[in-house]
Protein backbone atom coordinates (compact mmCIF):
# COMPACT_ATOMS: atom_id res chain seq x y z
CA UNK A 1 0.00 0.00 0.00
CA UNK A 2 1.42 3.22 -0.88
CA UNK A 3 1.95 5.77 1.79
CA UNK A 4 -0.93 8.60 1.65
CA UNK A 5 1.69 11.15 2.87
CA UNK A 6 3.64 11.10 -0.75
CA UNK A 7 0.40 11.32 -2.60
CA UNK A 8 0.38 13.06 -5.95
CA UNK A 9 0.55 16.73 -6.11
CA UNK A 10 -2.60 17.65 -8.26
CA UNK A 11 -1.20 21.21 -8.77
CA UNK A 12 1.80 19.69 -10.73
CA UNK A 13 -0.56 17.37 -12.70
CA UNK A 14 -3.59 19.96 -13.24
CA UNK A 15 -0.86 22.08 -15.17
CA UNK A 16 1.08 19.52 -17.16
CA UNK A 17 -1.72 17.25 -18.45
CA UNK A 18 0.41 14.34 -18.12
CA UNK A 19 3.21 14.57 -15.15
CA UNK A 20 5.99 12.06 -16.86
CA UNK A 21 6.31 13.73 -20.06
CA UNK A 22 6.12 17.15 -18.25
CA UNK A 23 9.30 15.34 -16.35
CA UNK A 24 10.80 14.60 -19.58
CA UNK A 25 10.31 17.70 -20.64
CA UNK A 26 11.99 19.42 -17.93
CA UNK A 27 15.18 17.16 -18.21
CA UNK A 28 15.44 18.07 -21.93
CA UNK A 29 15.72 21.82 -20.57
CA UNK A 30 12.11 22.68 -22.77
CA UNK A 31 11.61 25.91 -21.59
CA UNK A 32 7.83 25.85 -22.16
CA UNK A 33 7.83 22.92 -19.47
CA UNK A 34 10.22 24.79 -17.28
CA UNK A 35 7.69 28.36 -17.04
CA UNK A 36 5.02 25.59 -16.86
CA UNK A 37 6.47 24.37 -13.33
CA UNK A 38 7.15 28.07 -12.46
CA UNK A 39 3.70 29.06 -12.84
CA UNK A 40 2.65 26.45 -10.41
CA UNK A 41 5.27 26.45 -7.69
CA UNK A 42 6.79 30.18 -7.93
CA UNK A 43 4.12 31.34 -5.22
CA UNK A 44 4.96 28.01 -2.66
CA UNK A 45 8.52 27.78 -3.10
CA UNK A 46 8.97 32.01 -2.46
CA UNK A 47 6.90 31.70 0.97
CA UNK A 48 8.93 28.79 1.92
CA UNK A 49 12.06 31.28 1.07
CA UNK A 50 10.90 33.71 2.69
CA UNK A 51 10.15 32.19 5.65
CA UNK A 52 13.75 30.34 5.66
CA UNK A 53 15.41 33.46 4.77
CA UNK A 54 14.03 36.36 6.70
CA UNK A 55 13.76 38.62 3.62
CA UNK A 56 12.54 38.98 0.39
CA UNK A 57 15.48 39.72 -1.73
CA UNK A 58 17.31 36.60 -0.01
CA UNK A 59 14.20 34.59 -1.10
CA UNK A 60 13.77 35.78 -4.74
CA UNK A 61 17.52 34.98 -5.17
CA UNK A 62 17.15 31.56 -3.72
CA UNK A 63 13.70 31.21 -5.73
CA UNK A 64 15.77 31.65 -9.06
CA UNK A 65 18.79 30.20 -7.95
CA UNK A 66 16.48 26.75 -7.43
CA UNK A 67 14.32 27.37 -10.59
CA UNK A 68 18.07 27.25 -12.64
CA UNK A 69 19.25 24.03 -10.77
CA UNK A 70 15.99 21.94 -11.43
CA UNK A 71 16.58 21.08 -15.04
CA UNK A 72 20.14 18.98 -13.52
CA UNK A 73 18.43 18.19 -10.13
CA UNK A 74 15.58 16.09 -12.24
CA UNK A 75 18.37 13.46 -12.78
CA UNK A 76 17.36 12.62 -9.05
CA UNK A 77 13.53 12.92 -9.07
CA UNK A 78 12.17 9.41 -9.32
CA UNK A 79 8.69 10.83 -8.91
CA UNK A 80 8.04 8.75 -5.78
CA UNK A 81 7.01 12.05 -3.89
CA UNK A 82 5.40 15.37 -5.15
CA UNK A 83 7.49 17.75 -7.85
CA UNK A 84 6.57 20.87 -5.51
CA UNK A 85 7.78 18.74 -2.34
CA UNK A 86 11.28 17.80 -4.90
CA UNK A 87 11.52 21.52 -5.44
CA UNK A 88 11.31 22.72 -2.27
CA UNK A 89 14.19 19.94 -1.45
CA UNK A 90 16.47 22.18 -4.23
CA UNK A 91 15.97 25.00 -2.04
CA UNK A 92 16.68 24.06 1.03
CA UNK A 93 19.69 22.38 -0.15
CA UNK A 94 21.04 25.70 -1.79
CA UNK A 95 19.81 28.04 0.79
CA UNK A 96 23.00 27.41 3.10
CA UNK A 97 25.11 30.02 1.58
CA UNK A 98 21.82 32.09 0.89
CA UNK A 99 20.66 32.16 5.01
CA UNK A 100 24.45 33.36 5.64
CA UNK A 101 24.28 36.04 2.97
CA UNK A 102 20.72 37.00 4.60
CA UNK A 103 22.15 37.61 7.88
CA UNK A 104 24.87 39.87 6.15
CA UNK A 105 21.75 41.74 4.52
CA UNK A 106 20.27 42.07 7.68
CA UNK A 107 22.82 43.34 9.42
CA UNK A 108 24.16 45.79 7.08
CA UNK A 109 19.99 47.08 7.09
CA UNK A 110 20.13 47.52 10.68
CA UNK A 111 23.31 49.36 10.65
CA UNK A 112 22.40 51.50 7.67
CA UNK A 113 19.22 52.09 9.68
CA UNK A 114 16.79 50.73 6.55
CA UNK A 115 13.24 50.26 7.31
CA UNK A 116 12.13 46.30 7.04
CA UNK A 117 8.66 44.83 6.10
CA UNK A 118 6.90 45.50 9.51
CA UNK A 119 7.63 49.11 9.47
CA UNK A 120 6.04 48.85 5.96
CA UNK A 121 3.55 47.08 6.82
CA UNK A 122 -0.31 48.88 7.65
CA UNK A 123 -1.06 49.30 11.34
CA UNK A 124 -3.75 51.09 13.47
CA UNK A 125 -0.99 52.52 15.62
CA UNK A 126 3.16 53.67 15.81
CA UNK A 127 2.96 51.18 19.07
CA UNK A 128 1.79 47.93 16.99
CA UNK A 129 4.36 48.92 14.60
CA UNK A 130 6.57 49.25 16.91
CA UNK A 131 5.70 46.04 18.78
CA UNK A 132 5.36 43.83 15.66
CA UNK A 133 8.88 44.97 14.32
CA UNK A 134 10.45 44.01 17.85
CA UNK A 135 8.99 40.70 17.51
CA UNK A 136 10.12 39.90 14.05
CA UNK A 137 13.30 41.13 14.82
CA UNK A 138 13.92 38.85 17.91
CA UNK A 139 12.49 35.81 15.63
CA UNK A 140 14.75 36.92 13.37
CA UNK A 141 17.76 37.04 15.24
CA UNK A 142 16.92 34.02 17.34
CA UNK A 143 16.75 31.94 13.75
CA UNK A 144 19.71 33.60 12.38
CA UNK A 145 21.50 31.57 15.31
CA UNK A 146 20.17 28.14 14.38
CA UNK A 147 22.26 25.75 13.02
CA UNK A 148 21.16 25.35 9.12
CA UNK A 149 19.91 22.14 9.40
CA UNK A 150 17.84 23.31 12.63
CA UNK A 151 16.87 26.20 10.85
CA UNK A 152 15.24 24.39 7.96
CA UNK A 153 13.91 22.03 10.39
CA UNK A 154 11.85 24.55 12.30
CA UNK A 155 10.64 26.40 9.02
CA UNK A 156 9.37 22.76 7.40
CA UNK A 157 7.83 21.65 10.51
CA UNK A 158 6.68 24.75 12.70
CA UNK A 159 6.11 27.33 10.17
CA UNK A 160 5.11 25.29 7.06
CA UNK A 161 3.46 22.98 9.11
CA UNK A 162 4.66 19.52 7.76
CA UNK A 163 5.42 16.31 8.92
CA UNK A 164 8.21 15.34 9.79
CA UNK A 165 8.15 12.45 7.68
CA UNK A 166 7.52 14.99 4.57
CA UNK A 167 10.05 17.50 5.86
CA UNK A 168 12.38 14.42 6.14
CA UNK A 169 11.39 13.34 2.10
CA UNK A 170 12.11 17.30 1.52
CA UNK A 171 15.94 17.15 2.90
CA UNK A 172 16.94 13.41 2.61
CA UNK A 173 16.66 12.78 5.97
CA UNK A 174 14.96 10.47 8.61
CA UNK A 175 11.62 11.41 9.93
CA UNK A 176 13.60 10.66 13.47
CA UNK A 177 16.54 13.23 12.60
CA UNK A 178 14.05 15.74 11.51
CA UNK A 179 12.10 15.41 14.70
CA UNK A 180 15.40 16.03 16.98
CA UNK A 181 16.34 18.87 15.16
CA UNK A 182 13.03 20.21 15.92
CA UNK A 183 13.56 19.24 19.48
CA UNK A 184 16.48 21.19 19.25
CA UNK A 185 15.54 24.28 17.51
CA UNK A 186 12.64 24.94 19.72
CA UNK A 187 14.71 24.69 22.70
CA UNK A 188 17.37 26.95 21.24
CA UNK A 189 14.71 29.58 20.25
CA UNK A 190 12.83 29.38 24.16
CA UNK A 191 16.42 29.61 25.96
CA UNK A 192 17.51 32.92 23.03
CA UNK A 193 14.04 34.49 23.18
CA UNK A 194 14.13 34.24 27.05
CA UNK A 195 17.47 35.59 27.64
CA UNK A 196 16.32 38.52 24.97
CA UNK A 197 13.26 38.89 27.27
CA UNK A 198 15.54 39.36 29.67
CA UNK A 199 18.21 41.58 28.43
CA UNK A 200 14.93 44.09 27.84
Amino acid sequence: MRDSSAAIDVTFFAVSGDGDDLVERLRRDDATALGQVYDAHHEDLRAFARRLLGDDASAEDLVQDTFLALSDALKNYRGDAPLKSFIIGIAANRARHHVRAAIRRRAAHERGGVANDVERAPSSTPEDRASRRELAESLTRALDALPFDQRVAIVLCEVEERTAAEAGRIVGAPEATIRTRVFHAKKKLRELLKSEGEER
